[in-house]
């Protein structure tokens, strides 16, 4: 019986990963050494968009090394017996992974630093005069964080990871593959020329091209005979409301805003979201990253402005200079213009 989750298309080794092919040698000479040396693999700190198999790696990199793995995430980290009880339960050189990492509280991260460091927690038990800490000592463990917004993380944490490796965006090359290969997980016939068009339209994103898979997959049973071809591909994919730049509504919508509501802009991003009726946060690390990688927004100290890819791909004329545009949020709205460096990933 098919098993059409996201869990079945994981790779489950080094070998099966697809593309980030710099990221992906630094980390067979990490689990080489650390296999010579007998030794657990150092703490890894993975950046970058969502989607783009952050949690795939932290997973195969246990696989490899053939330990255990506990996954859970920041702000589900909220007591010191949280994590206690997670380190406490890793078997010798297991793995805990914490996606969304830069959410952890300080109180946690500070439980972190010893046990990073000395594999051990130091634990206050109770309050006032009768206050004691008590130390308890770990098995060798690695931590392996995941996070969107590198730039949250605080230095003393960041500085504790022996490797922070950057995922970027994939290419349709890489993406062409990542489909054939999960066509084949699935069951599902693919027209060559469709499984280019949905890593086209996928935004640079794995995440992204499996779920376009799944619907064309889906539109291609219930309109066809099962077999997706090229034809059947575009036709669900025009339903879905993805264009050939991989292009959604949101982000349409979110591009008209910036152009016609406010000229371009300068323009923050709370305004935006407002106007789209999107959450800000949603905007910054869902959408933004490809649109800027797209060269169809900057992000500027004053706030987001439009270029003259941003009044083609909708169509419409690019003013002389798209980016002198002073738009109503411009001086008055700099709310979260242009974050720190890191948290453009």
């Amino acid at each position: 019986m098919e098993r059409p989750w996201e869990e079945d298309l994981r790779p489950k080794g080094l070998g099966e990963f697809i593309g980030q092919v710099q990221l992906r040698e630094n980390l067979r000479i990490l689990i080489q050494a650390a296999r010579m040396r007998e030794a657990p693999l150092e703490h890894i700190l993975l950046t970058g968009p969502p989607g783009l198999g952050k949690t795939s790696m932290a997973r195969l990199l246990a696989n490899e090394m053939g330990v255990e793995i506990r996954q859970t995430s920041g702000p589900v980290l909220e007591k010191a017996g949280d994590l206690a009880g997670l380190l406490t339960s890793l078997p010798s050189g297991g793995v805990l992974f914490v996606d969304e990492i830069h959410r952890l509280s300080r109180t946690i991260e500070e439980y972190l630093y010893p046990a990073m460091e000395d594999f051990r927690l130091d634990i206050m038990l109770d309050r006032g005069p009768s206050a004691r800490s008590v130390q308890i000592r770990l098995e060798p463990f690695t931590l392996i964080g995941a996070t969107t917004r590198a730039g949250l993380l605080t230095s003393p944490l960041r500085a504790r990871f022996g490797m922070v490796g950057r995922v970027d965006f994939y290419p349709v090359a890489d993406l062409s593959l990542i489909v054939g290969r999960s066509a084949k997980i699935l069951g599902v016939e693919v027209e060559a020329s469709a499984i280019e068009e949905i890593a086209r339209r996928s935004r640079g994103t794995p995440r992204i091209a499996n779920r376009l898979l799944r619907r064309v997959r889906d539109y291609a049973l219930v309109e066809g005979d099962g077999r997706v071809t090229d034809e059947l591909c575009r036709a669900g994919l025009e339903l879905l409301d993805v264009d050939e730049r991989g292009l959604d509504e949101m982000d349409r919508r979110f591009l008209r805003a910036l152009v016609s509501t406010f000229d371009g802009g300068p323009v923050g991003i709370s305004s935006l979201g407002a106007t789209v009726g999107e959450e800000p946060d949603t905007l910054e690390e869902v959408h933004e990253p490809y649109l800027v990688q797209q060269g169809l927004i900057q992000r500027t100290r004053l706030g987001r402005v439009a270029t003259r890819a941003t009044y083609e791909v909708l169509g419409l004329t690019p003013p002389p200079d798209p980016q002198a545009g002073r738009g109503p949020g411009g001086d008055r709205d700099r709310d979260r213009g242009e974050p720190q460096q890191e948290s453009l990933l």
